[in-house]
């Protein structure tokens, strides 16, 4: 496996972030901190790609301790189970978390674990398993996610048809830096659902006027100000209704229903004058939107009881033309669809690295489809089926990256072979000469060793005498063999004589045999020391050597094995592509037959209206001549 000099910029990033909670330790292994690099930039799939191989490559090791994910273990472990949640592979993530759990981890990362297991479960409406997963926290509960698992518990309740028990919560978190909106507003409607209709309303109220700049808090604060007015206004409180609907503000993206459902509570208190002025800003908004469109029918309507039927023949004339285009976009989405332009435009690369890419297809001339599907792009379930697809296109894109990466392998494993196959038989030649060599010293080293260890019990003295010495004692042998039954009358002076120097000779090897055998082994230990430099010589030598040989033999079939593997992924993801695709197409097309409908209605409405108008703003002129 390759390492990218990416790993040092992980380092450097995650340093002093990337701390282990079970041991509190900074980042030690630079492949774990490339992983945490992609996933910090949003990038999960890079993230799982990188650290899955290595969590996989950790199991196979047989020496776990000595590699430095060793620290990170229990972390890496629950990160892949963070990052396929993050990339929504939901099935992985569970499995992943769930041995987080029933392993013998620290109590803080089991409940982190615990609470992602339940919001997977809870994302996936399964709302027992999602409180079964909260209730296995216990313990020591990190602080980042102490209020993140409360509010879930109160959701969690809320679905379950429990609001008593999600208003205790609730309470507990209005004054939470994350939630204190978001649990206000929630508060609100967990009293509706209790019934508790005055609580609900002073709650809902009291979350229409929290006071923040955050966008998302802006937001909620509109939504509980148009749930407010809208309560009032289907209860016939049109008065107490119209109050609460203004404070909506006109850029948030509440402001349309809000001014649509301001006009009507107006207009239902019999005044007229004050419901034209929402619905006229209303009507000069996007067309597309349902609530402007209903305001160009609205606005007519009043000025016709204010009875100024000319204005509000002008008006119904207006909202017929635009009726009437807005079909004819209509039609023209709905062919542009069959044509698969929206699917085209949906994965459009410089689109997509807009964080606001939906608003941006909006502004595409050659995808009228999308002027339409905001509300539909918006939805959960096409959220969902639009990022599979979207996820499979990435795919797609990364397979056919690693199909054309794969010649790149084959060009380095001929430059490899072209580079070593010349120079190994030479390589190969002198080493078998050294090597012969070697063997002999290392079998002369071993007989040494087994002399000194035999010695060491029986004292061989002749052993440790010295090349002279051992000249001298054979020549006396060899004079002795000579002279034995020689006649010679010098020969028995002789043989004393050579007695004499044997004895001498022996003295000498025994009175220094233990003089003589610590300076043996002293020589002897030196001569391991550069015997076992020998060895790990050699032995890097044959290291090397494979090395050499595997950087290009045997990479053929792997990689034909992984080409053919991706050629299939790729024959697979696109006949997933196509029919995830075609069900997009469908349900796009549905919504918008639906639309074009409703518009279509619209138009009729307003051209019957207009005939009216006509009628009566001409009733009203000649009743003025006759004046």
């Amino acid at each position: 496996m390759s390492r990218a000099p990416l790993y040092v910029i992980g380092l450097l990033l995650f340093a002093s972030l990337a701390t282990s909670p079970s041991r509190g330790d900074t980042l030690k292994d630079l492949y774990f901190g490339e992983a945490l690099y992609y996933a910090h930039q949003g990038y999960f799939f890079e993230a799982l790609e990188r650290l899955d191989t290595e969590v996989k490559q950790y199991d196979e090791i047989d020496e776990p301790e000595l590699d430095t994910l060793y620290f990170h273990i229990d972390d890496a472990e629950f990160s892949l189970g963070d990052f396929e949640l993050r990339y929504r592979m939901h099935h992985r993530a569970g499995r992943a978390i769930k041995a987080v759990l029933e392993g013998a981890v620290d109590e803080v990362i089991r409940n982190d674990a615990a609470y992602r297991l339940a919001r997977i479960h809870f994302q996936k409406n399964q709302i027992a398993d999602a409180l079964q997963a909260l209730q296995r926290i216990d313990g020591k509960i990190p602080d980042s996610i102490r209020d993140d698992i409360e509010f879930l518990r109160a959701n969690i309740y809320l679905a379950e048809g429990r609001p008593k028990d999600a208003v205790d919560i609730l309470k507990g978190l209005q004054n939470s830096d994350s939630f204190g909106a978001f649990a206000s507003y929630n508060l609100g409607i967990a009293h509706l659902q209790d019934n508790q209709r005055q609580a609900a309303l002073e709650q809902l109220e009291r979350a229409g006027q929290v006071a923040t700049d955050d966008a998302a808090e802006l937001a909620i604060r509109d939504k509980s100000n148009l749930v407010l007015g809208t309560i009032f206004l289907e209860g016939g409180e049109y008065d107490k209704a119209i109050p609460f609907l203004n404070r909506v503000r006109l850029d948030g993206p509440f402001s349309n229903q809000a001014l649509l459902s301001a006009g009507w509570a107006s207009l239902s208190s019999d005044r007229f004058e004050r419901a034209v002025v929402p619905w006229k800003i209303l009507a000069d908004r996007e067309v597309t939107d349902r609530a402007t469109q209903e305001a160009l029918l609205a606005l007519p309507y009043a000025y016709g009881k204010l009875n100024v039927h000319g204005r509000a023949a002008i008006f119904y004339g207006r909202a017929l033309d635009a009726f009437g285009a807005e079909v004819d976009k209509l039609n023209a989405s709905i062919e542009s669809i069959r044509e698969g332009k929206f699917l085209q435009a949906l994965i459009r690369e410089e689109i997509r690295k807009d964080k606001d890419w939906v608003i941006r297809l909006r502004s595409l001339p050659e995808t009228p489809e999308t002027y339409y599907l905001m509300e539909l792009l918006a939805s959960h379930d096409f959220q969902t089926g639009l990022q599979n697809y979207l996820d499979l296109a990435d795919l797609r894109r990364k397979l056919l990256a690693w199909e054309t990466s794969f010649d790149s392998f084959d060009e380095m494993v001929d430059i490899r072979h072209a580079h070593y196959e010349p120079l190994l038989p030479v390589v190969d030649t002198e080493f078998r000469e050294l090597d012969s060599r070697m063997r002999l010293r290392i079998e002369q080293h071993k007989m040494l060793v087994q002399r000194r260890d035999h010695m060491l019990t029986t004292p061989r003295p002749e052993f440790l005498a010295t090349r002279e010495e051992q000249a001298m004692l054979r020549r006396i042998e060899h004079i002795e063999a000579q002279m034995h039954g020689s006649k010679s009358p010098f020969a028995e002076s002789s043989m004393r004589r050579l007695g004499r120097l044997k004895g001498l000779l022996s003295w000498t090897l025994e009175t220094q045999y233990h003089e003589r055998l610590t300076t043996f082994d002293r020589n002897l230990r030196g001569l391991d020391d550069a015997i076992a430099i020998l060895q790990e010589k050699y032995d890097q030598y044959v290291r090397a050597r494979q090395a050499a040989t595997h950087s290009f033999v045997g990479y053929e079939r792997p990689i034909k094995v992984l080409r053919a593997h991706v050629q299939n992924s790729v024959a697979k993801i696109d006949n997933l592509m196509a029919r995830q695709g075609h069900l997009l197409e469908v349900v796009a097309i549905e919504e918008l037959v639906a639309r074009r409908g409703r518009l279509e209605n619209y138009g009729d409405k307003a051209r019957f209206a207009l005939a009216d108008s006509y009628d009566r703003a001409t009733q009203a002129q000649a009743k003025a001549g006759e004046q």
